[in-house]
């Protein structure tokens, strides 16, 4: 009997020692394990490549085949001008003939023309109205040429319009959706010049952050610098990173692209406050501090109701007119439920919204308070208004 007993604390012993040993080993792995990188980015998604870039295009044009909801030709003469000059190149002679018709539109065509676009390749085109067209439903966009900012055309663009919006019109009530006077042509315009521009030739290749910042440059060339193993990339502002192609990817930049874009980086962001005082919005950083400072808010609030009532003499009663008394209700709001704040040194933006929310305070008070603070010298941040 005494044997069992000695067994069994054993084996409990045996799987107490197994457990703890199984924790430990739990624990030196998880401090050994890398954190996961949640707050990390993308080099691809913080930086621009030098050249890798779209190309903006711009064309004027006409729409064609509406449902008499197009532009009014006496009103509108440039639309009347493309309109015969179209014609007349197609050998209709109308520069004597007056036209009439409400189915044609003066339309803007725009589209962006993406990197290293080939010739023969399509791209989207966004299609305006121009003049006082009611919509571009079921309208079909002629041959337009589209330029770019040197004033060569990269593309031409044609096709059916698709049209998101709507409009139903009766006697006494109009109803609109969305906007009925713009469309889009997808694949509507076909590429015929080229960007020249010869990637797989660079000795240099230049990274462009799209939130310029002197750590987050310098965070990007050590991550570089640690997957290829030399010095090759250095910041030279807190805009650019100048990477020098490596031996082993000369002539080879794409792939010397693709390994870079991968790499994870933790961008790093100035204490800013941003304020929008038409829609009232705020956004705050989470590196935003405040000083040590006393808030109070309160607002004086007087409100005045009117409620006339009628007064008039009694049944059979000889004397006496109906008239109308004035009844005034007056109330004062002093705001004395607001209490005085006091937020000490360092505390972190989620203090800030929690305690100025205990106040009752809205975006727009919160507005004037954080400007108030930073005139105070307590705000350790930049405020940007919009």
């Amino acid at each position: 009997m005494n044997s069992d007993k000695t067994s069994g604390r054993s084996r409990l012993a045996l799987t107490l020692r197994l457990a703890a040993a199984a924790t430990a080993l739990f624990v030196a792995l998880s401090f050994g394990l890398p954190s996961s990188a949640g707050a990390a980015s993308r080099i691809k998604d913080i930086v621009d490549f030098e050249g890798i870039r779209e190309n903006q295009l711009v064309g004027y044009g006409l729409v064609v085949g509406l449902d008499k909801t197009g532009d009014k030709l006496l009103n509108n003469h440039f639309t009347m001008e493309s309109l015969r000059s179209m014609l007349n190149r197609l050998g209709v002679q109308t520069n004597d003939a007056i036209l009439k018709s409400t189915n044609v539109a003066a339309v803007m065509v725009t589209a962006n023309m993406p990197a290293f676009a080939r010739q023969g390749s399509r791209i989207d085109v966004t299609v305006s109205s121009l003049g006082d067209a009611k919509n571009l439903l079921g309208g079909t966009l002629l041959v337009t040429p589209m330029l770019g900012a040197d004033g060569e055309v990269y593309a031409v663009a044609q096709g059916q319009l698709a049209v998101g919006g709507f409009t139903a019109q009766g006697n006494a009530e109009t109803v609109t959706k969305g906007v009925p006077t713009s469309g889009r042509i997808a694949n509507g315009a076909i590429v015929e010049r080229e960007v020249a521009f010869e990637i797989g030739d660079m000795d240099v290749v230049k990274l462009s952050l799209k939130n310029p910042d002197f750590t987050t440059a310098r965070r990007i060339s050590q991550a570089v610098n640690a997957f290829l193993g030399t010095t090759a990339a250095r910041p030279s502002d807190p805009k650019t990173v100048q990477l020098h192609v490596p031996d082993n990817y000369r002539n080879n930049v794409v792939n010397l692209l693709t390994d870079v874009e991968q790499l994870r980086v933790e961008p790093d962001q100035m204490a800013r406050v941003l304020i929008d005082e038409q829609s009232g919005t705020i956004v705050m950083g989470e590196n935003v501090r405040i000083s040590t400072v006393a808030i109070a808010q309160g607002s004086l609030t007087i409100r005045i109701t009117e409620t006339p009532q009628v007064s008039q003499p009694g049944p059979f009663a000889e004397v006496g007119t109906t008239t109308t008394v004035d009844r005034t209700d007056v109330q004062i709001d002093e705001g004395q439920d607001k209490r005085l704040t006091v937020f000490n040194e360092g505390v972190t933006l989620q203090d800030l919204v929690n305690g100025l929310n205990a106040l009752g305070i809205g975006p727009r008070d919160l507005i004037t308070i954080l400007q108030a603070i930073k005139a105070a010298g307590a705000l350790q941040a930049e405020i940007q208004v919009m």
